[in-house]
């Protein structure tokens, strides 16, 4: 049976997500995925998603049906998720994951797997409990725990009228983490004082973090600790004054992927004083931090209590209720199997004087409470602003506990910043200007703020922070930041220091805007969403106002309704970090954007005189785009010192810039980029004149650069692939990273894979890219032509250098020896007359398209061996009459499904089971078929009958 074709949707909506980002959708590959079908069109006007062949409305769930032999996967959930435009307009997107982790534990000693299902339930008399839908979690925003309270805290943030989601790219979802880090009490160091907060976002592989901390010393070290204990992860924790600590985990591996999805990962941070100290806490999702605006850390008066908690905080959208959630850890000191109630008080206080008080009990094993203050006055939302209110927890009985701490808005390492273009103003238009504007929150209520605008059409007359209009045209100003602004800078800096706590509330929800109004658009000119730009981890001046990019900065001058700004820096190697943020760009413009670094002689000339300095940066889609350069010239070093060069972005419609900004980035790179000698003295061997390049016609044009025949580089929408040029043809392979021995490991911010802690000080140099060497017990095999790690099982092409991919030869790795095994492609016996070799690169021969027989057809895999034909599944290529069992994404390896490759065609079977006429049916966990219930009982009755007629006996 061949792949069913849900199967092949299946896999590209989970596996193929990185297609979408930058050049690679134009990637010719042999490590490309199954490529997802067409689909077809839903009816006109109506919104949704296609899957399998199926359309279904938005927010519909379902169980995708993979089709025989797979069947109905059912634990697996698909959400047809809405989607916003930038203009408004509402799609679908396809969602699906796994629920099987969510299931419920049942409330019984045996319980049983019933045909159809992906949980276990009790057989009998137990009541079926109600099982969270794990795929609407993310639209939750409160756990559910209390139902009764938890309805409540839903029903005001449904109304919520604006939420922007094209700040995540294609295939860049997020999910959000938090930790409640208090003193270890069962460590050999004394228990600490202090207590952490730490809030966690996971985009694709990289987990940003954002912690503060409180009643402890600047911690010296975090330590990201595994299901076993083991440090993951180590992050040296530079020095400083802030209270706030800001890093970013990269390159995580899917095992620890899925242990911090699993919540079985925890998170320690230790100083290095001389008393030292050591909080610690366990990483846990929560839908509350979606909702979150405003926060608190609840710390005891008592020393080395080892107590402590937070509290996340929102207001409804409409009343003025505040909703908050409590998370407690160590104020309960039992440690019982059985659960304790303990009464507690929550009190909302004002300096000493308690305002509110809410009796409640929670228990030993579920300390976390929710609860709604309704109908705040006047009095509480202005402390609630200001930061004057308190929260606090107190226990009731004879030695009474406390935790309490002041009330802020929310805080993050996320840069809170807004683009202001003519194409998001209210009246959308193309002028060419530019706003750009970043704030700073204060933990009173206190906004600072830096803007500055250029390109306008005339004077600017008015500048001012707005709510989203509710009427077309009819604004809502909330705050006027004209009498601050400055014509002959073009500039405004000063602190809003009236905000209210509703200001502070929408803020924080990305729902307050910007507005430049001018002499000839007196309702607005520019305008742009002010919303918090995610931390990343690179070396950029936040801090700083950015760079504006506009088409005004063109040459010539392009009338766009685009613009954007960027922050760009130059470390110690003399790499070059940088952020760009664009907006305003049409549907049609955000197709293909490029960004391009130019090094100019004199300012304000293009021509194709510069194009020796001229850098591509980064193609991508979307928004945003960030990155680090480091090849980079001597002469492009010395432009960004004088700040004679330019940052450019590019779109279809302009291909020779939609905007451009002036950089000047002061250095002391005299001799170029440091630190990576030898990688570009091999580079060097491949290194042509631009123009000579063009005229080669074996040379490779990727990410809008010239590549010379038999170079390699790794590309830059992703550093953990490695790119060839072999002869007009582009092969980009994924690195696979070693297995390390080490127990402790850290990762380098400029390389893929993490290495063992300690390397980095050797006295001899070693190149980071080459895996380290694993003799014993390998999970994979080293092969010295590419020098990387191949999974078990894999094949490929071998890369010897300076020839590149012999496409002539197959190898193989061994996974039970660890060894590779090479041999010559056998070409086919061909029946046409005059067969082609439809690429240089290609090994064999084939027949021209007229000649083709249909299974000829589907020649589109680049790593198809010749002789008996190879099939692919997924990523792995299997042999002819080879046998495996399928692995499928979000599911894993499906036991009971047999797959053998036949001449190069996939089949598929499902394992036959015997008809049972039983009607009670079963399904042991790792059981392909089910099973009477009957028998196996009669058997449980055997074996128990001595100790029930026992019992019967008294």
């Amino acid at each position: 049976m061949l792949v069913p074709r849900a199967l092949r949707s299946l896999l590209c909506v989970l596996s193929c997500a990185w297609l979408h980002t930058g050049a690679a959708s134009r990637l010719k590959s042999p490590a490309l995925p199954i490529q997802s079908e067409r689909e077809p069109l839903p009816s006109k006007g109506l919104s949704g998603c296609s899957f399998g062949g199926r359309f279904y409305s938005l927010e519909d769930t379902w169980h995708p049906d993979l089709g025989e032999p797979f069947g109905v996967m059912h634990c697996v959930q698909c959400l047809c998720e809405p989607q916003k435009s930038r203009r408004g307009k509402v799609f679908g997107k396809v969602n699906c994951k796994n629920i099987k982790q969510d299931c419920p534990d049942p409330d019984c000693d045996d319980p049983i797997l019933l045909p159809g299902h992906c949980c276990k339930t009790c057989p009998k008399g137990d009541e079926d409990k109600k099982q969270t839908d794990s795929v609407l979690d993310s639209f939750e925003y409160f756990h559910e725990k209390g139902k009764g309270k938890v309805d409540d805290l839903h029903k005001s943030y449904n109304d919520r009228s604006y939420l922007s989601s094209e700040d995540v790219g294609p295939g860049e979802s997020r999910t959000d983490f938090v930790a409640v880090l208090t003193g270890v009490t069962d460590s050999w160091l004394p228990s600490s004082s202090g207590v952490a907060r730490a809030r966690f976002s996971l985009t694709r592989t990289s987990l940003a973090f954002s912690i503060t901390y409180q009643r402890m010393g600047r911690p010296s070290k975090i330590v990201f600790l595994d299901s076993d204990g083991t440090a993951a992860f180590e992050y040296r924790v530079p020095k400083g004054q802030s209270d706030m600590i800001c890093g970013v985990w990269k390159n995580l591996a899917k095992p620890l992927l899925q242990q911090l999805q699993s919540e079985q990962m925890r998170i320690s941070m230790s100083t290095a004083t001389s008393t030292q100290e050591e909080v610690e806490g366990k990483i846990i999702k929560h839908r509350a931090l979606f909702a979150e605006t405003f926060s608190s850390t609840l710390t005891s008066e008592e020393e080395n209590s080892g107590m402590g908690g937070i509290a996340m905080l929102t207001l409804s959208d409409t009343e003025n209720n505040l909703h908050f959630i409590l998370i407690l850890q160590g104020l309960i000191k039992h440690k019982d199997k059985d659960p304790l109630l303990v009464p507690i008080r929550v009190q909302l206080m004002y300096r000493h004087h308690i305002l509110r008080e809410i009796r409640a009990n929670i228990t030993s094993h579920d300390p976390d409470f929710a609860e709604v203050l309704t109908d705040l006055n006047s009095r509480e939302l202005f402390w609630l602003s200001r930061g004057q209110l308190e929260i606090a927890v107190v226990t009731e009985g004879q030695d009474p506990l406390q935790i309490s701490g002041f009330i802020t808005g929310r805080k993050s390492c996320d840069t809170i910043q807004s683009v202001m273009s003519s194409g998001d103003a209210l009246t959308p238009g193309k002028t060419g200007g530019v706003g750009s504007a970043i704030f700073n929150l204060h933990d009173n209520g206190t906004l600072d703020y830096q803007v500055q605008v250029a390109g306008l059409t005339s004077d600017a007359v008015g500048l001012t922070i707005e709510l989203k209009p509710r009427r077309r045209n009819k604004r809502s100003v909330l705050y006027d930041l004209t009498p601050e602004y400055s014509k002959s800078t073009g500039r405004a800096t000063g602190s809003w220091s009236r905000l209210e706590a509703r200001h502070i509330h929408m803020l924080l929800q990305n729902e307050l805007f910007i507005n430049v109004a001018t002499a000839h658009n007196q309702e607005g000119e520019l305008r742009g969403q002010i919303k918090a730009l995610p931390f990343s981890g690179l070396e950029a001046p936040r801090h700083e106002l950015p760079i504006p990019l506009a088409g005004h900065f063109v040459f010539p001058p392009v009338r766009s309704g685009a613009s954007g700004h960027a922050w760009v820096s130059v470390d110690k190697q003399c790499h070059l970090h940088y952020e760009i943020i664009v907006a305003g760009l049409s549907k049609t413009d955000d197709l293909t954007v490029n960004a391009n670094l130019h090094g100019l002689a004199e300012i304000g000339e293009l021509d194709d005189s510069s194009a020796t300095h001229k850098r591509l940066l980064t193609g991508f889609y979307g928004s945003q785009a960030q990155g680090i350069l480091k090849d980079i010239s001597v002469e492009l070093l010395q432009h960004l010192d004088q700040g004679t060069a330019f940052i450019q972005v590019s779109t279809k419609l302009n291909p020779r810039g939609e905007m451009r900004g002036r950089i000047h980035v002061p250095n002391n790179c005299e001799f170029g980029t440091r630190g990576e000698v030898e990688e570009a003295e091999f580079d060097d061997l491949f290194v042509k004149d631009p123009e000579e390049l063009k005229k080669d016609p074996h040379t490779c044009f990727f990410e809008n650069q010239h590549h010379a025949h038999g170079s390699r580089w790794t590309p830059n929408y992703d550093k953990c692939f490695s790119c060839s040029c072999q002869k007009r043809t582009v092969i980009c392979d994924p690195v696979i990273c070693p297995v390390l021995t080490c127990s402790r490991t850290i990762q380098p911010e400029d390389k893929c894979c993490p290495i063992c802690d300690g390397e980095l000080y050797r006295t001899e140099p070693k190149d980071m890219n080459a895996p380290d060497r694993v003799e014993e017990h390998p999970e994979g095999c080293y092969f010295e032509g590419d020098q990387k790690m191949h999974a078990p099982g894999t094949t490929w092409h071998p890369f010897v250098p300076p020839f590149g991919y012999i496409k002539c030869a197959i190898c193989t790795c061994k996974g039970s020896t660890g060894e590779v095994h090479c041999e010559k492609v056998t070409c086919p016996v061909l029946t046409c007359s005059h067969p082609v070799r439809r690429n240089p690169s290609d090994c064999c021969k084939e027949c021209p398209d007229e000649d083709r027989t249909p299974a000829g057809l589907e020649h589109s895999d680049m790593m198809q061996a010749d002789g008996p034909r190879h099939c692919k599944f997924g990523k792995n290529y299997y042999q002819n009459s080879d046998n495996w069992h399928p692995w499928v994404p979000v599911v894993g390896e499906m036991k009971c499904i047999n797959c053998w490759c036949d001449h190069g065609v996939t089949k598929c079977q499902r394992k036959q089971c015997p008809v049972l006429t039983c009607t009670n049916i079963s399904r042991r966990e790792g059981s392909c078929c089910p099973e009477c219930l009957d028998s196996k009982e009669e058997d449980d009755l055997m074996m128990k009958a001595p100790d029930k007629r026992r019992s019967w006996r008294h």
